[in-house]
Parts: structure tokens; sequence; C-alpha cells
């Protein structure tokens, strides 16, 4: 199966590539990619998930779903049925693989926090930090705790932070906050602010969101994290980690 990674992703950036359709029965060490809301898939042994992976169940109290099943369908299920916990999730891109796979969240809430297990393997043999867990295979599908009391004020407090970023084709933030410092801020001290590199560019409005102008490569997405990485750690000794996935 072909798929235009510059359709798919939200940066509307990537390759045309053959991709595997994978299960649970097919894996072999393919790099599974959802709706490359934080990937930029430029080449590589690529594979996606069989539709069946979309799914939400309610089974004995816990929530099960399938890894395909994007963020926004989950969010609008605990709406309708009064679960807390997700409201981060209202408008944020991509599928629940994606976003267990780097502990997606904002704030102090992370998809982590009612996690039970993944494809059966409970979560206290698994590592969550910051925008990090060590989970090595493929996700399939998940199980959370579900707990009562959908939070509107929450989800009024996540869009109104969705609210200082930009809104042209991006991944979302670039880098991992570093200790105790915002990698927005780094970046602006540097002068990268509003700097292009080709049609790829630091956002006038957040530094830490490279934005596509317009039939930007990936060579120069690549050049901008180059370049902010360098700058960063030549004057402040700070090692930026980016947060989105290049794959090349």
């Amino acid at each position: 199966m072909i798929v235009d990674f510059s359709k798919l992703s939200t940066i509307k950036i990537g390759s045309k590539i053959d991709v595997k359709i994978i299960n649970e029965d097919n894996y072999n060490g393919e790099i599974i990619i959802g709706r490359a809301s934080n990937s930029l898939v430029c080449s590589g042994n690529i594979g996606i998930l069989d539709d069946k992976y979309d799914f939400i169940e309610m089974i004995d109290n816990k929530l099960r779903v399938g890894a395909k099943t994007k963020n926004s369908k989950l969010y609008n299920f605990t709406r309708k049925y009064n679960i807390s916990g997700f409201e981060f999730l209202s408008k944020l891109p991509g599928s629940i693989g994606g976003t267990i796979k780097m502990n997606a969240g904002m704030k102090n809430y992370e998809i982590s926090d009612n996690l039970l297990s993944v494809n059966g393997i409970e979560k206290d043999k698994l590592e969550f930090g910051y925008r990090y867990s060590n989970i090595d295979f493929p996700i399939f599908w998940a199980e959370f705790e579900i707990k009562e009391g959908f939070n509107k004020k929450l989800v009024e407090m996540f869009s109104n932070m969705r609210n200082n970023q930009p809104k042209l084709p991006s991944l979302g933030s670039a880098f991992k906050n570093p200790p105790n410092d915002y990698a927005g801020r780094l970046i602006e001290e540097v002068g990268l602010k509003g700097v292009k590199f080709g049609n790829i560019g630091f956002s006038e409005k957040h530094a830490n969101f490279l934005i596509n102008y317009g039939n930007g490569k990936c060579d120069d997405v690549i050049a901008a994290i180059m370049a902010a990485k360098q700058r960063v750690l030549e004057r402040f000794n700070i090692r930026l980690n980016e947060e989105i996935k290049i794959f090349q």
C-alpha cells in the first residue's frame, strides 16, 4: 500500500512509501506510524496498523482502546460518558498508540496517568516520564482506568493554551523542554525565532514550533533542528532533545 506522507503528516512533508499493514501476527520490525502528527517520514521500513485496531470498548470497568484510534475519538467518547483524565486530548492530533509511546500530555496531565496496561502488559512493568516511555514494541491496544467526572474547565484551560500555538502546518513542539527551562525561550534567545531554512521556519508565534510555509522539504526540517541544537549548546551548554521523530 502506497502512502503519501506529505498528505498524511500534520506538517505536510514526507515521502511516498510502500507501507505494510501491520497486525499482531505479521509484525517484523517495521517502524509503525500512526497519524504522523509528530513524525517526519522521509524513508524507512514503514508500517501502519490494520483498521481493526481502531476501537473503544468498556470492559469490566476498564476502557480498552485500539492503538489506531484517533485522540479526538477517545476524547469525544470520554466526554459523552463522563470519564475524566482525557480532557487534554481535545485538540491533540494523532492516535492513541503514538500518544502512549511518547507519553503525550499537557501541563501536569499525561496519557499514562490513567493507563493500566499496554497489549496486556501491566503499567508497572513499563517506564514512563516526561514525553517518554521505554516501550520498544508495537502498541496494538491499551486499557485505562475509568474515573467519573469529565472536567469542562480543564478543556477550556487546554484550549486557551493551544491558542498560543501556530495554526500553520507543523509537528507540534519540536523539542522537549529541558529541566527548569523552556525550549522556545532558548531558541528565541539564540536568534532563531522567525528564521527560515528553505520553506521551514521557527514560528514567530512560538519559537518551539517548526512551520511549513509551503513546499518544505525533509532536509529543511533537519537543517533547522541541527541549527537550534548547535546554537543552544554553544550559548547555554544545554542539549536540546527532539520531541518530534525523524525517519530518514
